[in-house]
């Protein structure tokens, strides 16, 4: 097994403190502007200064504890990470209405033209003017997409469709359901009062010409695509869909057959490319560069991606390589380990103006908590999507904490509460697999029926699992 953090920890299945590395560039701590109120939830930890620098500056001691003075505390790395991504200019581009699904408008959606465009009728029955019995006009309907040659008279009726343009002077529409005819005298009879204007759409019913339906950084859901469409677009603004570039790193990683004289599946490879497609991004490539520190730089340094995201190496061992690479690079470290479990050895760089790289750890649950922790917050910044709103719900069991440190659990939803998922270790995609979501555990545990912080998985509103079934096996 290598020394760095990698998948091959599975096998010790541990999430031990690191010593900080020597290579590292200390970790900056100005521009802290909407970093304090995340920070405000945070109390200070034993042993640890106070006040929102003291959550994201480095320690100036070396000793066994210095590693948790300098990590972040959860909620600020969190924070500092959206911050990065909104900080970052946009960048926007117009796309077809059928390549625009899911992403997030640039500018507001203004209506065309005015919804309906034109009198259209509601329902299939008759347009009818002025007061009944109506005598019948021909024996034809008018049809959804055709005009009526001309307005109807006073005492006349014609059938129509259901969204068939109104013939002027026309007082009502009347149901099929609601009218007979008598086809001897030829004429229409209502079965119930006719009330001017009924089942009629008017012109300008839903918007007029000019009228803001949406706001700018509205996702393009398929009701959106829609109304666009009815409001006279073929086109949208949208901000571009940040490109990412993954580098899988570590020499025991195997991508095919079973493990073998050490070596290991890469876990990470297939999981995280398709992840980051669900959080809105544009994967340029999966590239897998082992434990090389001049390939992992030149990797880094050429990369044409608006973030880099790399797995494991992020740690203090003879191979772990990405801080010493970043430190050549010239690379700001924003946030350098989090204190979560797992995954406390994750990290945030700014590479240049407007590009990244987020560091996850080689252990597969770790690198899911990196992924929630910093590459979510960080990729909605960058495509504009707002954050979604906070929900909590209870807890069903007691939950163990670290003593100091947040800690990330995959759960179900199950009769209104969350139920913690067993192999929930740091090297294991087990739970994970079965869960809708990750609850945010504080420092010192939960007791049943606390509230949780709930982190949904990308996908689980896409196609969630059922409660009875995802948890059958693992609780």
């Amino acid at each position: 097994m290598t020394g760095h953090d990698s998948q091959a920890a599975a096998a010790a299945g541990n999430d031990q403190p690191q010593a900080p590395s020597a290579d590292a560039a200390p970790l900056d701590t100005g521009d802290l502007d909407g970093v304090d109120e995340a920070l405000a939830l945070v109390g200070p930890r034993p042993g640890d200064e106070t006040g929102p620098a003291a959550d994201l500056a480095p320690s100036a001691g070396s000793g066994p504890g210095s590693h948790r003075r300098r990590a972040a505390a959860w909620p600020a790395a969190r924070a500092r990470a959206a911050q990065a991504g909104h900080a970052a200019v946009p960048r926007t581009r117009r796309v077809p209405l059928d390549e625009a699904l899911g992403q997030v408008l640039a500018e507001p959606l203004t209506a065309l033209c005015d919804l309906p465009s034109f009198d259209t009728s509601a329902m299939d029955g008759w347009a009818v003017a002025g007061p009944g019995p109506w005598t019948l006009q021909g024996d034809g309907s008018i049809l959804a997409g055709h005009s009526h040659s001309g307005p109807l008279t006073d005492g006349t009726a014609v059938r129509i469709a259901t969204g068939a343009r109104i013939p002027p002077e026309t007082t009502a529409v009347i149901r099929s359901e609601h009218a007979r005819v008598d086809t001897a005298a030829h004429q229409l009879h209502a079965d119930r009062e006719v009330i001017p204007g009924q089942d009629v759409r008017p012109r300008g019913q839903e918007c007029r010409t000019g009228d803001r339906l949406l706001p700018a950084l509205a996702v393009a859901t398929p009701p959106v695509l829609g109304l666009a469409a009815a409001a006279g677009y073929d086109e949208l603004v949208t901000f571009a869909r940040p490109r990412v570039e993954i580098l899988v790193l570590g020499d025991e990683l195997l991508t095919s057959s079973l493990p073998h004289d050490g070596l290991i599946r890469d876990a990470l490879g297939p999981m995280i490319g398709p992840w980051l497609r669900a959080l809105g991004a544009e994967v340029l490539a999966t590239r897998r560069l082992g434990d090389d520190a001049e390939a992992l730089h030149r990797a880094v340094t050429t990369s044409e991606a608006d973030v880099v995201v790399t797995t494991g190496g992020t740690a203090a061992g003879p191979v772990d390589h990405v801080h010493p690479v970043l430190r050549k690079a010239g690379a700001e470290l924003l946030v350098d380990q989090v204190a979560v479990r797992p995954g406390h050895p994750m990290l945030l760089a700014r590479l240049a103006p407007g590009k990244y790289l987020v560091g996850l750890p080689g252990n597969p649950l770790a690198a899911v908590s990196g992924l929630l922790t910093l590459a979510e917050p960080l990729l909605r910044g960058l495509a504009g999507r707002p954050a979604p709103a906070p929900y909590s719900a209870p807890v069903k069991d007691d939950v163990h904490g670290h003593p100091h440190d947040t800690r990330l659990v995959p759960v179900v939803h199950r009769d209104d509460q969350l139920v913690p998922l067993h192999y929930n270790g740091p090297a294991m995609l087990r739970g994970t697999a079965a869960a809708d979501g990750l609850a945010v555990i504080p420092p010192g545990g939960a007791r049943a029926g606390d509230e949780l912080e709930v982190l949904d998985l990308p996908w689980t509103t896409l196609a969630p699992w059922t409660p009875s079934d995802a948890g059958r096996c693992f609780t």
